[in-house]
């Protein structure tokens, strides 16, 4: 009893911190907006390290994931003789699901790593330290930057990760299935609709904020040298993929109820 206690209380103080780190973060965005001080000179080279360098990842991503869902899907749907549906089918699971979530769960790999062990490292040499001497704000200096690029680039490379993996699907439904590429882009176009891929662009922009705050709180928070830099590293990427799998469910029933209410 007394262990889950410990455990809860750890993960209540956690999610406050992670609260205060994304309110302090918005302050500091709308402050130097208005300001006229924000620094997008960083935000977009971060951008680029969180987007660009990714993109190779994101394709073989999309195009596996795409090319295997038209082959477990066109083989059990032409036994029914409903092989005109492939394209459909394959578009909807991809914009609402697979598309925003293993583009999260690659970028949480490879930038939320990153992000914790480059804050972890300066926090153990003092660095942030030092950015306070000189009287700059860490969040506005290293948070605020992180944070919109890795949003941004999120919703980003979700839209490329849809389009190779129709791609993808697209290839293997023509060569493999024997669907024609026409029937294959009229299902899309007559079971997508443009709230199923915005419902998954603004899921990916969450898993993007998610992510940097994550990876930034677990940076500001290293203790131990270079071995508290890897542990942080390693609850970064841990922590991230499961917050981004269970806020996933919510944001799932919140847009399906949208849709529902609003726009049917």
């Amino acid at each position: 009893m007394n262990l889950i206690r410990d455990y809860a209380g750890k993960f209540i103080d956690s999610m406050g911190r992670l609260s205060i780190l994304f309110m302090q973060t918005l302050y500091w965005t709308f402050h130097n907006l208005k300001s006229g001080k924000f620094d997008f000179k960083n935000l977009i080279e971060q951008m680029s390290r969180i987007g660009v360098d990714s993109l190779l990842m994101v394709v073989i991503t999309g195009v596996s994931t795409g090319a295997v869902l038209v082959v477990q899907i066109g083989y059990q749907f032409a036994q029914m003789g409903a092989q005109s549906y492939v394209g459909g089918v394959v578009s909807l699971a991809m914009a609402r699901e697979l598309a925003p979530i293993l583009t999260a769960i690659v970028v949480a790999g490879r930038v939320g790593s990153s992000i914790a062990a480059e804050i972890g490292t300066m926090k153990i040499t003092e660095q942030i330290d030092a950015l306070e001497t000189l009287a700059t704000n860490p969040v506005d200096y290293l948070v605020v930057p992180r944070f919109w690029g890795c949003t941004i680039m999120l919703f980003m490379l979700t839209i490329f990760t849809n389009v190779v993996g129709m791609i993808g699907g697209s290839i293997v439904a023509v060569y493999q299935i024997g669907l024609t590429f026409t029937s294959f882009v009229d299902s899309i176009l007559y079971m997508l609709l443009i709230q199923d891929l915005m419902g998954g662009l603004v899921k990916a922009s969450i898993f993007g904020a998610i992510i940097a705050v994550i990876g930034c709180y677990k940076g500001f928070s290293t203790v131990g040298g270079a071995e508290g830099v890897g542990k942080s590293t390693t609850d970064a990427v841990v922590v991230s993929i499961m917050m981004i799998l269970a806020v996933n469910y919510f944001l799932t029933v919140g847009i399906n109820n949208f849709n529902v209410a609003y726009l049917q």
